[in-house]
């Protein structure tokens, strides 16, 4: 009778366990639902996917497509049609998933850390920080003195729609940080 019983609470743990961590158990599969939830706007779904250091990001994200409206569909081309999802390595907590976009080529490694067991994509500020800093490696841009050529190459609309965005962001921080301050007042 304890063999059965045990027998049973093993296929249950391992059934219930199982379950739980499903796709967050594949770094490729967290990575590649993140960014699907990400083409479809739908960042309430993308916050589901990264980790907790990356909540303040994904907060951002949201306000610079509302900011944006309907040239945000500009900007996300991260449907699976447009990017190649690549093997994972998985190192400790730490694992990393090659992305290329089919169109340009390029590729880009992106994070993830295991939190609890689960496998959620590092979109946080020093992570993507050390993202763009390999790829200004990579084109042979050394720092500030290679963004500012990269900006030169852009047309007045883009930098004009750039800044339009960046100001809605500002605004709609400085809007928030009001509201709570309000609220911590009462």
């Amino acid at each position: 009778m304890k063999k059965i019983i045990l027998f049973v609470f093993t296929v249950s743990f391992f059934v219930f366990t199982g379950c739980k961590s499903g796709d967050a158990g594949d770094p490729k599969i967290v990575l590649t639902k993140f960014f699907e939830a990400i083409s479809k706007k739908n960042i309430d779904e993308a916050k589901k996917y990264v980790t907790k250091d990356s909540e303040g990001m994904m907060g951002m994200v949201q306000m610079g497509m509302q900011s944006a409206g309907d040239k945000s569909n500009d900007m996300l081309n991260y449907g699976k049609e447009n990017i190649e999802f690549g093997t994972a390595t998985i190192d400790g907590d730490k694992a990393t998933v090659p992305i290329k976009d089919k169109k340009s080529g390029e590729s880009t490694d992106f994070t993830l850390k295991n939190e609890g067991g689960e496998w959620k994509v590092a979109f946080d500020k020093s992570t993507l920080m050390e993202m763009a800093q390999k790829k200004m490696k990579e084109h042979g841009m050394g720092g500030m003195r290679g963004m500012n050529d990269s900006l030169s190459g852009m047309s007045k609309e883009d930098m004009q729609h750039i800044d339009s965005i960046k100001n809605d962001a500002i605004q709609q921080g400085q809007k928030m940080m009001d509201s709570a301050n309000i609220k911590g007042d009462k």
